[in-house]
């Protein structure tokens, strides 16, 4: 005779099931605290009200001034995006700086010295500098070497093959006369232009914002339109952003970060990732190399220089942890933000430019003994 299986009287009374005692319960504080990008919002605020206290009447904050911060931050955003995923996936880039300076050449000869359509010279840098990204990827899956290694290999081979092709062309390392051959081109338009220009010249007829776009300078308004690089640094924000938190692809990025061999046991490709990761962050610098050569109308062989380490310090200012696995996009962006108010707000200020690069030291320091420690929170180290 078989037993009726009887409800439990918890069941019975309809009470919830009492908590399970493996299961730790974690403060709102407490998953705030451990949010990458927390470091660097604090960052931001703490910035902005000290260059608001000190160079509040400098013009930084007017329509010109905070264009000029703008556009510098928005430098930094682009790889700063590129690097923040490259990162979080477990690896280092550190010849973007070169790449930059390389892409920059390779698009002024296209067009300028040997002239091809500026589309042609354009889509020719960016197939180059992926493939080279590619590279990277897989001598550094190949051959098992860090990736820091590797990377720095190719600082020194861009940067003195960009100088030779350069000279041994045209003579010369800087090749100006891009502007020219950009003129009327589909796609240097995506690149090199504004957007928004009616709008703003109509703001200032109307005088609706005042004195963010009146103010006019030979008929023109104070801002004429939104550059093409801020764009750019948006919507790569955006893409890197959902792509990270939003797709399986994203959790296949955190987890070759985290711990590739488990990541492989349970069927990511790991190896797939992170080359892709160097493929787009190589995508990243040639488009911060193109808005610039456009921006300037000419190349030159030093561009890009200690970019890499920028982009770097931009993504640990972020939240992101040294060893992989833990990350913001949304973070980075606002490392990059704090970067180009600061470079924009000591010139404002009238402080030495030079402090600029101990400012850097000394963030990154900051940055990275927060970083450990938020480390620590997550795993319970001690």
């Amino acid at each position: 005779m078989s037993e009726s299986v009887q409800p439990s009287a918890q069941g019975a009374s309809g009470q919830p099931p009492e908590r399970d005692e493996r299961v730790r319960e974690v403060s709102r504080f407490r998953k705030a605290l451990v949010r990458p990008e927390l470091g660097a919002i604090c960052g931001v605020i703490l910035v902005f009200v000290y260059f608001l206290m000190v160079a509040r009447d400098t013009g930084m904050f007017s329509a010109e001034g905070v264009m000029n911060w703008g556009v510098v931050s928005a430098q930094f955003m682009i790889i700063a995006v590129g690097a923040c995923l490259l990162m979080i996936a477990g690896e280092f880039d550190l010849s973007v700086g070169s790449m930059i300076g390389f892409s920059g050449i390779v698009i002024a000869l296209l067009s300028v010295t040997y002239g091809w359509p500026m589309w042609a010279a354009i889509i020719a840098a960016f197939l180059l500098a992926m493939a080279i990204g590619w590279v990277n990827g897989f001598l550094v899956i190949r051959t098992g070497l860090p990736s820091f290694i590797v990377t720095l290999a190719f600082l020194y081979i861009l940067r003195g093959l960009t100088i030779f092709i350069s000279i041994s062309t045209t003579r010369q390392t800087i090749i100006g006369g891009v502007k020219e051959a950009a003129e009327g081109d589909w796609l240097a338009a995506l690149f090199g232009g504004k957007i928004l220009s009616g709008l703003f010249v109509w703001l200032a007829d109307i005088g609706v914002i005042g004195k963010f776009v009146a103010g006019t300078r030979a008929g023109q308004p104070v801002i004429d339109g939104i550059p093409m690089l801020m764009v750019w640094a948006l919507a790569l924000i955006i893409f890197a952003h959902v792509l990270l938190t939003r797709t399986q692809f994203g959790n296949w990025i955190f987890a070759a970060g985290g711990d590739a061999q488990a990541a492989r046991y349970v069927g990511v490709p790991v190896n797939r990732v992170k080359i892709l990761m160097f493929v787009f962050t190589a995508f990243c610098a040639t488009v911060f190399a193109t808005c610039q050569v456009l921006e300037f109308g000419s190349a030159a062989a030093d561009r890009g220089l200690l970019k890499e380490f920028e982009a770097i310090i931009s993504v640990v200012i972020g939240g992101a942890l040294l060893t992989g696995g833990y990350g913001s996009v949304i973070g980075a962006a606002f490392g990059a933000l704090i970067f180009g108010v600061v470079q924009q707000g000591l010139f404002f200020a009238g402080v030495e430019s030079s402090l600029f690069r101990v400012f850097l030291g000394v963030i990154l320091l900051l940055a990275v003994v927060l970083n450990t420690y938020i480390r620590r929170l997550i795993t319970g180290e001690r």
